[in-house]
């Protein structure tokens, strides 16, 4: 893939996607053991509808919970939370508005939080930061 950067042209490799498969499946791990040692209860993973697709729903004792999860190794590409477009927030409360439709369960309190998973280069885990109500409507 070539980029334009200030008249040069530099060649920029993407990784292959089993390795970025590989490395969203690390950190939705990652998260569903923090949100588990944070009282949440994982109830699916990788629901997906026609409206896409959404990592984690879980629930606490208040709501049910829709997570994304974004996961970086390094910081070459920012934080991982920085990746939760705006694009992304209307998707995500898209697919949230599919499940409740789904399951019969519209009249319950929800909420969608993001999960920042941040691994080193190595692949081990530096930080996983949990953002509740992240995304509103």
């Amino acid at each position: 893939m070539k980029h334009s950067v200030d008249n040069k042209t530099t060649d920029i490799q993407r990784k292959p996607r089993g390795a970025r498969q590989g490395l969203g499946r690390t950190g939705e791990r990652l998260a569903a053991e923090e949100l588990a040692r944070l009282g949440y209860r994982i109830l699916e993973q990788n629901f997906r509808c026609s409206q896409g697709e959404i990592d984690l729903v879980a629930e606490d004792e208040h709501d049910l919970i829709f997570v994304e999860v974004k996961t970086r190794r390094g910081n070459a590409y920012g934080l991982p939370e920085e990746a939760v477009t705006y694009r992304k927030r209307q998707k995500l409360v898209q697919v949230a508005s599919c499940y409740l439709d789904l399951h019969a369960c519209s009249e319950r309190s929800w909420r969608i939080d993001v999960v920042a998973v941040q691994l080193s280069k190595g692949g081990k885990p530096e930080e996983i930061r949990v953002y509740q109500h992240a995304v509103t409507e």
